[in-house]
């Protein structure tokens, strides 16, 4: 059975930072690419981050292009967001995701259950 289980978010101030973590399970990780993805109240789904199953290619959405960052740890299945310079527009459920593919027209095969960032003060 696979799992993707995110943790680290929480309440932030704006400007702060959180890294957020998604520990995955049940399928060989280092063939999958993965990527963040979130989505605010009343609002799509939207694309923010994805990483390469090797973790030499990474590639951002424009609106946390300089701000987050992408990374994973093979040896330990688990992709990681840090995310800096936080703003109230990026309050959101964040999702992690995993694919077989790789490019926007990847399909993500595998879905975590979400964890929630608030940026307010």
């Amino acid at each position: 059975q696979v799992q993707l289980v995110e943790s680290g978010g929480g309440l932030v101030q704006p400007g702060g930072s959180l890294k957020l973590s998604c520990a995955a399970s049940g399928l060989p990780f280092s063939r999958y690419s993965m990527a963040w993805f979130r989505q605010a109240p009343g609002k799509e789904r939207e694309f923010g981050a994805r990483i390469k199953w090797s973790g030499d290619s990474t590639y951002y959405a424009d609106s946390v292009k300089g701000r987050f960052t992408i990374s994973r740890d093979n040896a330990k299945n688990t992709v990681y967001l840090q995310m800096d310079s936080l703003k109230p527009e990026d309050t959101a459920v964040y999702y992690c995701a995993a694919s077989l593919g790789w490019g926007i027209r990847a399909e993500y095969n595998y879905w975590g259950q979400g964890t929630q960032v608030t940026v307010s003060s």
